[in-house]
């Protein structure tokens, strides 16, 4: 496969452009901040599934995640994830189909990633920095499932956010302590060698069990910040919809 760089967004970091380019730039922007913005707005309060794209139906990786979307989403949160496919699809799809309510915020790639077919709502993103703001601002707990340099991106953007108080202490649960074991021992000798306080381990829950995972997110997210599902109404002056 040829290989072919988006556009508009690596265009942006090669270096200084004119100053009408990077003005044009800035504009998209928050243009497409907006839209996310306007979008999402009535969909909380969220858990994120974060995991790779690459499993199929058959992986044990994707059959963990349906239960795992089916748990949050009894838990009474919405599943939010990229969108994908994968331990995307799989997630939204335990929301979707127990009943609750399943959104994804997908990117627009070169190779082009659809959205999922287990999506009440969805948005398209051009760049991947607004997609882990909106991924992150949503979402009251993260759960880190199986997957690769986008999902460990993901899993230390949000780490890095809470860890130096840019948002609360909201909890990440890592899902399959065999998967990542090596994650956890290097994330331990970071604690050891005091790259990072050992205090930071205790952003970090680690399981394999759904029902514990569950409890984690029911003790640390709902019973902490006191989440109840409020009704909204959309503003009629703002053109809004749910």
């Amino acid at each position: 496969m040829k290989y072919k760089l988006a556009k508009d967004e690596s265009l942006f970091v090669r270096g200084p452009l004119s100053r009408f380019k990077e003005l044009l730039f800035s504009f998209k922007v928050q243009f497409n901040f907006i839209k996310a913005f306007r979008k999402m707005h009535f969909v909380g309060p969220c858990v994120t599934v974060f995991g790779s794209a690459r499993f199929t139906k058959d992986s044990p990786h994707y059959k963990n995640a349906v239960r795992i979307g089916a748990a949050l989403s009894k838990l009474g949160f919405t599943v939010m994830t990229g969108g994908g496919p994968g331990i995307m699809e799989a997630a939204n799809k335990g929301a979707y189909e127990a009943g609750g309510y399943s959104v994804g915020c997908n990117i627009i790639l070169p190779f082009e990633q659809k959205p999922n077919p287990y999506l009440h709502k969805w948005i398209d993103i051009p760049y991947f920095f607004i997609r882990k703001v909106i991924l992150i601002k949503y979402s009251y707990a993260f759960v880190v499932m199986p997957g690769g340099i986008g999902t460990l991106d993901e899993l230390f953007e949000a780490l890095t956010l809470i860890q130096t108080r840019v948002i609360q202490h909201f909890p990440v649960v890592i899902f399959d302590s065999k998967y990542h074991k090596e994650l956890w021992q290097h994330i331990q000798v970071m604690a050891e060698n005091e790259s990072i306080s050992k205090e930071d381990m205790k952003l970090l829950f680690m399981t394999d069990s759904v029902e514990a995972l569950v409890n984690h997110i029911e003790e640390h997210a709902v019973k902490r910040f006191g989440l109840v599902k409020r009704p909204t109404r959309p503003k009629w002056w703002f053109a809004e919809r749910k």
